[in-house]
């Protein structure tokens, strides 16, 4: 094997440690909100809000999975569905006050684990890990 598909070996490696962990620590962060939950009320904050169909888009998952996810989301207060103003026959999907509230603790939250986790790299270190995940995830659409 290769010097690079050995370091491709450990990346791929690494990255499923890395989502693991990211799965395991949403639920320590807010016993009532999932990494997938977290990722779609962010996702609605970025935009602005979105159609349901766009999220399933945007993630590429099946409509059915965004379905039950926007219904618990709605149920737990979290989200709310308004017309959109310029066709009344869509829904938008939006955070009310709590999604916000919950999405902004879970993100400090988060943003504490990351700097206490990296509290002891070199800030050259870090400037090049993160320009190297920005250039990772800005790869090919298809390459997931």
């Amino acid at each position: 094997m290769s010097a690079a598909e050995s370091a491709v070996e450990t990346i791929q490696r690494e990255m499923t440690i890395f989502a693991r962990r990211a799965r395991a620590s949403a639920g320590r962060m807010h016993p009532e909100l999932s990494l997938v939950s977290y990722t779609l009320l962010g996702h609605l904050e970025e935009r602005g809000g979105c159609r349901a169909t766009d999220l399933a888009a945007h993630y590429a998952l099946d409509k059915s999975t965004v379905s039950r996810q926007v219904a618990a989301l709605e149920r737990a207060g979290l989200i709310e569905r308004r017309l959109d103003p310029e066709d009344h026959r869509v829904q938008v999907l939006h955070l009310t006050e709590a999604g916000q509230e919950i999405l902004a603790q879970v993100t400090r939250s988060r943003r504490a684990a990351f700097r206490e986790r990296l509290a002891g790299w070199p800030e050259e270190d870090l400037v090049r890990f993160a320009a190297y995940l920005e250039r990772y995830n800005a790869g090919p659409a298809g390459a997931d």
